[in-house]
């Protein structure tokens, strides 16, 4: 199974150390086809790299996933972006977010009946939603 990760990055990076966490929890299910959202020094390494690279590099690896999940806690334009592109595809698609956050969670996100939002305050919930929601995939 290909997934494709999403999380901020220019938006902010103050949750990175959790997409790392997620991302190795993901690699349990399949491939993860975004492991660099990982990178804490993701910006310098894709500093050479232009943003319409970026933006069709991205799309091919969402285009081929099997299935989304986006860590939506730090607010993105770009995550946003990713998601509407995955629901105008139909991709399955798995919202992780923190309530206890300072940020409130969109109501274009919350509202959007296609998305599955699953609200977690640590790892030790993720296990469980992250292995139903790539099973109920591979059905």
């Amino acid at each position: 199974m290909d997934i494709y990760f999403a999380g901020s990055i220019r938006g902010g990076r103050s949750d990175v150390d959790l997409y790392a966490q997620i991302i190795d929890l993901l690699e349990r299910h399949g491939e993860v086809l975004t492991e660099h959202v990982a990178e804490p020094d993701l910006e310098t390494q894709e500093a050479d790299v232009s943003d319409e690279e970026i933006h069709d590099r991205d799309l091919a690896w969402l285009r081929r996933a099997d299935a989304v999940v986006a860590e939506v806690t730090v607010p993105s334009l770009g995550v946003g972006y990713e998601l509407g592109r995955a629901v105008a595809w139909e991709k399955p698609i798995l919202c992780l977010y923190r309530p206890a956050a300072e940020q409130d969670l969109s109501a274009m996100v919350r509202g959007c009946d296609t998305l599955t939002v699953a609200e977690y305050d640590g790892l030790s919930s993720l296990e469980s939603v992250l292995g139903s929601f790539l099973d109920d995939c591979r059905r």
